[in-house]
């Protein structure tokens, strides 16, 4: 747990694919690195927070995708917020992202594994905090943000070199 300013946030993760701890990187402080700075840039105060994140594989995610949101493919990340409000004290909710997935987008887009951890991980945290990318200049601001984010990581811009919609 780390002290803020107004409340403590605790960012609890679970390794549930050993995929992920078999690639020789520390998850737990990607993630937690990952979950902190996206709060600190997308809200002023978290208050007194929890956030999990579960590290799983294709067939859970695809799994829970199916569950709550009717699409019956894998996916590489989910969030599920706890609350309608961006930001509430107490659990904010989880975030939930695919080994399978996730490996395959890295080496297709020729990133390292534990950038695109990182991203996924902050892109699922600023949905819990109420981001969404539905509209476009909605899409632009999370987008923004998520680089900024990313470049305080020391990852680069993950949408550098996609082609314009």
């Amino acid at each position: 747990m780390t002290e803020r300013s107004a409340g403590i946030v605790e960012v609890i993760v679970d390794v549930v694919d050993p995929a992920w701890e078999d690639k020789g990187m520390d998850v737990h402080g990607i993630v937690d690195a990952a979950v902190r700075a996206a709060l600190a840039a997308g809200t002023e105060d978290a208050g007194n927070a929890e956030i999990g994140v579960r590290l799983t594989d294709d067939a859970d995610i695809r799994t829970l995708n199916r569950t709550w949101r009717d699409r019956d493919a894998a996916t590489n990340v989910l969030a599920f917020a706890m609350s309608e409000a961006p930001v509430s004290a107490g659990i904010l909710g989880d975030v939930v992202v695919a080994f399978g997935t996730c490996a395959r987008e890295a080496r297709d887009q020729e990133k390292s594994l534990a950038d695109h951890l990182s991203h996924l991980v902050v892109h699922g945290t600023l949905h819990l905090l109420g981001f969404d990318h539905q509209e476009d200049d909605a899409a632009e601001a999370m987008e923004g943000l998520e680089r900024a984010v990313l470049a305080g990581l020391g990852v680069a811009d993950p949408y550098a070199g996609e082609a314009a919609a």
